[in-house]
């Protein structure tokens, strides 16, 4: 039963992917991640040190891919999953910046953005900033669509949307192009430094 709901899940993601490519500039894959290139809509965002992300600048939507995701839960289980899912999602996030630098169609996007229910864990030492979602009815659509990706996708899902019904709430993350490149090029510096 669970492998059927999956299966139909992917088959939706299909779907929502080739919906995806309408409503945004272009669409990007780079590892574990979906780079969606749209502009930001709405009231601005304004992030550490200052930097703000104002309605119609663009930005750099992030989507888990979750056929890997999926595949990685069946091989090696829910705990190691996540594991490399996390180092998945850095190894990403590093191609990513270089290519905010060098490719010319992306020169223009300004920040990353990603909605998730898995701050806590997946974002240890990236450097993305959390930042609440002011629409009650889009936090409350959120909550629900990713409980329940939560309940397909995780072995144990059912039982831990129901356990941490209340501490899963859906925020969004958010990394300025500038944070993205100076952390990076820190880690680059660190490791030279340590070799030299």
């Amino acid at each position: 039963m669970k492998t059927s709901l999956q299966s139909l899940w992917m088959m939706w993601e299909n779907v929502f992917s080739y919906i995806t490519k309408f409503r945004s500039e272009s669409v990007w894959q780079y590892g574990i991640c979906k780079l969606v290139v749209r502009q930001h809509h709405g009231k601005s965002i304004i992030c550490q040190g200052g930097y703000r992300i104002a309605n119609g600048d663009w930005v750099g939507e992030l989507h888990l891919d979750n056929q890997q995701v999926l595949e990685l839960v069946r091989e090696f289980g829910s705990d190691r999953a996540g594991l490399k899912t996390a180092r998945m999602l850095r190894s990403a996030l590093k191609q990513i910046s270089r290519e905010l630098d060098s490719n010319p169609e992306l020169l223009k996007v300004q920040a990353l953005v990603g909605i998730t229910l898995l701050h806590r864990g997946i974002i240890h030492g990236i450097g993305f900033e959390q930042h609440p979602i002011e629409s009650t009815g889009l936090r409350r659509f959120y909550k629900m669509y990713l409980c329940l990706l939560l309940r397909v996708l995780h072995p144990e899902g059912k039982e831990r949307v129901q356990q941490s019904a209340e501490k899963l709430s859906p925020m969004m993350l958010v990394i300025s192009k500038q944070s993205l490149e100076e952390r990076f090029a820190r880690r680059k510096h660190v490791v030279e430094i340590k070799i030299s």
